[in-house]
């Protein structure tokens, strides 16, 4: 896999995987749930996602050659891209008014 497939493959993935919480109602899209998701569960799998986008982009880095050290910043920048990533499913999830 080239470089530029990578770094396509980790953006995608990014996106899906920060919307993943709050479209589905099922505890990592996987295992159902008696109750609905409240918003700190929500939270706590975007968060879990995060971290498997992240191995999988430093998994990825690494097959590709010598690994990036990085700092704080570099989390800072990665986390604030996710939650934008999220945006498109927490205005479905809590801002539109949805219809029965």
């Amino acid at each position: 896999m080239n470089q530029t497939a990578s770094v396509w493959l980790v953006l995608v993935m990014g996106l899906v995987a920060a919307n993943l919480p709050f479209i589905s109602n099922r505890l990592f899209a996987v295992i159902a749930l008696r109750s609905p998701k409240n918003l700190a569960l929500r939270l706590a799998e975007l968060v879990v996602f995060y971290l498997l986008t992240g191995i999988l982009g430093l998994t990825l880095e690494q097959k590709a050659g010598q690994l990036a050290p990085q700092g704080w910043e570099f989390y800072a920048v990665t986390g604030t891209l996710f939650i934008t990533f999220a945006f498109p499913g927490f205005t479905w999830r809590y801002l539109f008014k949805q219809r029965h």
